[in-house]
């Protein structure tokens, strides 16, 4: 037996079946690289004081005493396991194998579920029934349920079975019987919420119950687990937020009464149970996915939101919600970890009147104690990113504004970077953010040239003992909070950041290239090269790169970079670009990232036919200029760039029609025929064609013959802007 064991575990193992470690139950893991599920920050510098005190509580509240499986059902489970791995069973009999076997645990599902090697298999089964017989073994194993959700094997199980009732789901005749099920499960769970919610294993199982009956998907993350790298990416404006409606879940069939019953059975405890909760890391966990799915249902998030803020209050008065009784109480807690955490979602999910009465009696006045805290700093950015209106941006410009110097001393980088990604959203103190954010970096009597290299090097700098004998440190890994400022500052408008452009622009050569080869630094000269900086400055940045555009080719990150320098120089800085990845080009199309820019600058034409080529980017800038001549911004027309014109203009009226436009530019241009010539076409050639460069006769006038004569004599005008024009105004109707 114990070898059958043995080779069934193997087995398993093979079909990637082996449990994943405990560490897969992931928390919210907030915005820094070093924060973990058990805090914010990997040092273990933070423990959540009260959370430590219950932390390992529920362990012996919820113990509970199984049978070990007998032989004999653990002899059947195995043959049924060796059965379904020969694979010689087909789907219809697999079913009913699977509900035989299912009715085989009548009365024994607890033991059955929590057994280690025989839940892989109960698994299996629970996958592959008819529904039926899925809600049968729900219903009655319906009193042991909490347990099974709380043991590590049992919790594998209980997923599983929520998942396969989502997929019966898409049956509408299983509506009824899925709904009779959940309902006995809920009862049962509202029953005894606390311990479940503050499991690891417990937690993950009931957040996936009310992912099932709001009718999201069971594993979207986007209620389960936010990734840092994307939160951060919303905050910095770099992304849009998923709950701004613009993005929001494909929902299938849901229970919303169920969820309803659910939450409040949840939240109906005691006062000593609230408390306990609002500093559990898994209580924290459960509720921020709860809090998520009520998005959309302000009136059941604001009744949510005031009991977790700890309101006992039974009847609320819009701008009297919050007792100022628990006001204290709150700013405490922020500096707790779980709470924290579940407090950035509070104020991302909040409606607006109460987020701001939040606002005004919770933060006023706390900004800057808060965002001092190692964790209390968190919030503060989720408060600043989700600012509302100009008036709240006046009173947190009050209280931080003048401290930008004191929080990047302290390490509180973020609380900067939300700053200045709120100001860009809400069009105000964008002046004043690039100008204390120099002073910070740079005092008046220093020369600017040091604000880029400072705020890429932003901890080695501010905690060096004596600033002002600071040298750039060769071999130095960038920070990445100070890139991501930087990538945010160079999306302002030019005037405002005329110091940061002189400084990048005037950093020595081989201080440029460390800052290309590193994948924030990166970034920065990425964005730098995307700004509305003059045409000139961007191509004095580009030449400081000549002689390393194939070294930086190589790399993944420098790949775009490569491509960001080609777009934004002129003909001769363009030549010596692909001359130096001609050199390369063998080694650089077996990389993953090489084919594409190879594709993309045009390499082998040059390499194979150098006149060709020049021809064809010559015809290229003629024809961008005359589209953004036509059809771009007054500030385009205006512009005095004596380059090639890479910058889409800021205001342009429709970015997005100038951008699909530059798109068949490109397109066009790469074939045999001139995109004006083609503009005014009635129809869209094949794809066949599209790739051979052929186009059929009926698609062709005589604009093409007179197109081509006038390329040929290299004309400064094509000709074809009507044409062009036209098709825009054909596009758009």
């Amino acid at each position: 037996m114990g070898e059958d064991n043995q080779s069934y575990i193997q087995g398993k193992r093979k079909k990637g079946m082996n449990r994943k470690a405990s560490g897969e139950r992931h928390g919210f893991d907030g915005y820094n690289s070093n924060k973990n599920a058990s805090g914010k920050m990997s040092d273990g510098s933070m423990k959540a004081r009260k959370s430590s005190e219950h932390q390992n509580t529920s362990v012996s509240q919820t113990t509970h005493v199984r049978k070990q499986v007998d032989p004999e059902m653990a002899k059947y489970f195995l043959e049924i396991a060796n059965l379904f791995e020969s694979s010689e069973v087909d789907l219809e009999e697999r079913s009913v194998i699977c509900g035989n076997a299912l009715e085989e645990t009548r009365g024994k599902e607890l033991e059955v579920a929590t057994d280690y090697i025989i839940s892989h298999t109960l698994q299996t089964l629970l996958e592959g029934c008819d529904v039926d017989h899925l809600c049968g073994f729900l219903r009655s194993c319906a009193k042991d349920f909490p347990y099974i959700a709380m043991d590590r094997s049992g919790s594998h199980v209980a997923e599983t079975a929520i998942k396969s009732l989502a997929k019966h789901l898409q049956d509408n005749d299983a509506y009824s019987v899925i709904e009779e099920t959940l309902t006995i499960l809920c009862k049962v769970v509202v029953a005894n919420p606390v311990d479940l919610m503050r499991c690891s294993y417990g937690s993950h199982v009931l957040r996936s119950l009310l992912c099932l009956c709001k009718g999201v998907t069971i594993d979207s993350t986007e209620f389960h687990v936010t990734k840092s790298s994307t939160v951060l990416a919303e905050r910095l404006n770099f992304k849009a937020s998923q709950r701004d409606g613009n993005d929001s879940p494909q929902l299938q069939q849901g229970f919303p009464d169920l969820l309803k019953f659910l939450m409040s059975g949840m939240l109906n405890c005691t006062r000593k149970d609230i408390m306990t909760l609002q500093v559990d890391q898994f209580s924290s966990f459960v509720l921020q996915t709860a809090l998520k799915l009520l998005v959309g249902n302000d009136e059941e998030l604001l009744h949510v939101i005031l009991i977790l803020l700890g309101c006992t209050k039974k009847d609320f008065v819009e701008g009297n919600f919050i007792e100022m009784a628990v006001v204290r109480d709150v700013v405490d807690l922020v500096k707790e970890t779980a709470f924290s955490h579940l407090m950035e979602v509070i104020l991302e999910v909040a409606p607006e009147i109460l987020y701001n009465e939040i606002f005004t009696k919770i933060f006023k006045n706390s900004l800057f104690e808060l965002s001092s805290h190692h964790c209390g700093n968190f919030v503060v950015q989720s408060l600043i990113s989700h600012a509302r209106h100009q008036d709240q941006m006046d009173l947190i410009w009050e209280e931080l504004g003048p401290k930008f110097k004191d929080l990047l001393e302290m390490g509180r980088s973020g609380v900067i970077a939300s700053l200045i990604a709120a100001s860009q959203r809400l069009h105000c103190y964008e002046q004043k953010c690039c100008q204390a954010l120099a002073a910070a970096a740079c005092s008046v009597d220093e020369a600017p040239k040091f604000i880029v290299p400072r705020i890429l090097f932003l901890d080695n700098y501010f905690r060096s003992e004596n600033k002002s004998l600071w040298t750039w440190t060769s071999g130095l890994k960038m920070h990445v909070m100070g890139s991501l400022i930087l990538q945010a500052v160079f999306r302002y408008k030019s005037e405002y950041i005329q110091p940061y452009i002189l400084s990048i622009t005037i950093m020595e050569a081989d201080h440029v290239l460390e800052v290309a080869k590193d994948a924030g630094g990166a970034r920065v000269i990425e964005a730098f090269l995307s700004s509305d900086a003059s045409a000139k400055l961007k191509r004095r940045l580009v030449a400081k790169l000549r002689g390393h555009f194939g070294e930086l080719s190589m790399q993944s990150s420098g790949s775009y970079t490569v491509e960001k320098c080609f777009t934004a120089s002129n003909m001769s800085l363009r030549e010596a670009i692909v001359s130096e990845l001609v050199t390369v080009q063998s080694e650089l199309s077996k990389t993953k990232q090489g084919p594409h820019l190879l594709r993309k600058l045009d390499v082998d034409r040059f390499s194979s036919r150098p006149d060709q080529w020049r021809s064809k980017q010559t015809s290229k800038q003629s024809t961008y200029k005359e589209f953004y001549t036509t059809f771009g911004s007054s500030e385009a027309k205006s512009s005095k760039n004596d380059g090639f014109l890479v910058d889409t203009p800021k205001n342009s009226s429709h970015p997005k029609d100038l951008k699909e436009m530059r798109k068949e530019i490109d397109h066009h241009l790469s074939s045999s025929v001139p995109f004006l010539s083609m503009s005014g076409s009635k129809r869209k050639p094949k794809k066949a064609d599209q790739r051979s460069g052929k186009y059929p006769k009926n698609s062709v006038d005589d604009d093409i013959t007179k197109a081509k004569k006038k390329k040929l004599d290299k004309k400064k005008g094509h000709g074809g802007s009507e044409n062009a024009g036209a098709a825009v105004k054909k596009q758009k109707t």
